[in-house]
């Protein structure tokens, strides 16, 4: 809905830092390969971004701190300074080093990736497996972690991924149990699902986990525990804008 509103706002002279959790609509573009160009429904229904903002314009950018919206327009910083920023060819360009030489005055961290992609995936790793485990069951990342089941769920998601990320060429370099293992020292911190879920706020559902349903669909892959588990949240987000519109 936003995409059309920008338009007019944007030149060729424009950079859009894309920060945001999971796939990103501009994700194929310069991609390389058998993938390249391809439009991903769940991340882009219709492709109205991909018409509205020309993706040449994108750095893409994977934020690592950890935050929480107490109140609208009220943002708390838990810890983490790290916006890792990259462009989609991988090149080192100027307006790269412009944006992070912004973030650096600012006392952040800012990495220029090589492939940003793979930050991307290491990130979604985590979240397409946490995040809606924890939306459905109101747990923590340790709670989720030292229960069985979910922990058994959680790997059941991460491998799942692992193999589409595969597909795409991308190799994690960090085990699951490794995951776990992180996801557990965290503690008893709430994914930025399970915070919209309390807020009565939408979720990144689609690009955190429809986009790797989605994907896993055009190659062909079974992911029987992301699907199952895609489906109860979708049902969720749909019950909880009922609810918003009966307000």
């Amino acid at each position: 809905a936003m995409a059309p509103r920008l338009e007019p706002l944007i030149s060729r002279e424009t950079t859009i830092v894309s920060a945001q959790n999971g796939i990103p609509w501009w994700y194929f573009y310069k991609h390389g390969g058998e993938w390249e160009g391809t439009q991903l429904e769940s991340v882009d229904p219709g492709g109205v971004i991909n018409r509205c903002i020309d993706p040449a314009l994108v750095v893409g950018c994977v934020i690592y701190p950890s935050a929480i919206i107490t109140e609208p327009g009220i943002i708390e910083h838990i810890e983490g300074t790290r916006f890792a920023i990259g462009e989609p060819d991988g090149s080192k360009s100027e307006r790269c080093r412009r944006i992070a030489d912004a973030f650096i005055k600012a006392g952040l961290r800012c990495p220029i990736r090589a492939d940003i992609r793979h930050d991307m995936w290491v990130k979604l790793m985590g979240n397409v497996a946490y995040n809606p485990i924890s939306a459905l069951t109101r747990a923590t990342l340790i709670e989720i972690v030292q229960c069985p089941e979910t922990r058994a769920l959680a790997t059941a998601i991460m491998t799942e991924a692992e193999a589409v990320a595969k597909e795409l060429g991308i190799e994690m370099g960090v085990s699951i149990e490794q995951r776990l293992d992180g996801a557990e020292r965290v503690g008893h911190h709430k994914t930025s699902m399970l915070q919209d879920v309390e807020a009565g706020r939408p979720m990144e559902l689609e690009a955190i986990v429809g986009a790797v349903v989605e994907l896993g669909d055009k190659m062909g892959l079974s992911l029987p525990c992301t699907k199952a588990v895609y489906a109860c949240t979708k049902m969720l987000a749909e019950i909880g804008r009922a609810d918003q519109g009966k307000k």
